[in-house]
């Protein structure tokens, strides 16, 4: 298929895996937005954070959004660039003096996607991607 190609000759998307981008979106949106916002906040929770590590935690959040709109229009590299943003952030929070349970808790959101994306047996959306 080319770049020309209707979403809709893609199939039906999984309603779990539309369900779950939307949250993605909505909540990297209100990150990239409130996180600079909540500088105070942060640096009581975790002495280490800088205005770097907060910049860096705001463009990733920029980035998962045009890496779940990616999944919307069937581009798996959406889907390494989120992996990328949570290694990215699995670091940083490491950095900044998290735990490593809350570091490593980032990553449960791959996990979902990578579940959403396998969802529906031979109608998943993983197999459609390109």
């Amino acid at each position: 298929m080319n770049e020309s190609t209707p979403i809709t000759e893609h199939g039906k998307r999984h309603g779990c895996l539309t369900t779950w981008l939307v949250f993605v979106i909505v909540a990297n949106a209100a990150a990239a937005v409130c996180t600079p916002l909540m500088y105070d906040s942060i640096k009581q929770a975790a002495p280490n954070a800088s205005p770097v590590t907060i910049v860096l935690i705001s463009i990733a959040g920029v980035a998962n959004i045009i890496f779940a709109v990616a999944l919307f229009r069937w581009k798996k590299w959406g889907f390494f660039g989120f992996v990328a943003t949570s290694v990215i952030a699995l670091v940083t929070n490491l950095f900044i003096g998290l735990g490593i349970a809350q570091s490593v808790f980032g990553l449960i959101g791959i996990g979902i996607l990578y579940w959403v994306l396998n969802m529906g047996g031979s109608n998943k959306a993983w197999t459609r991607l390109q």
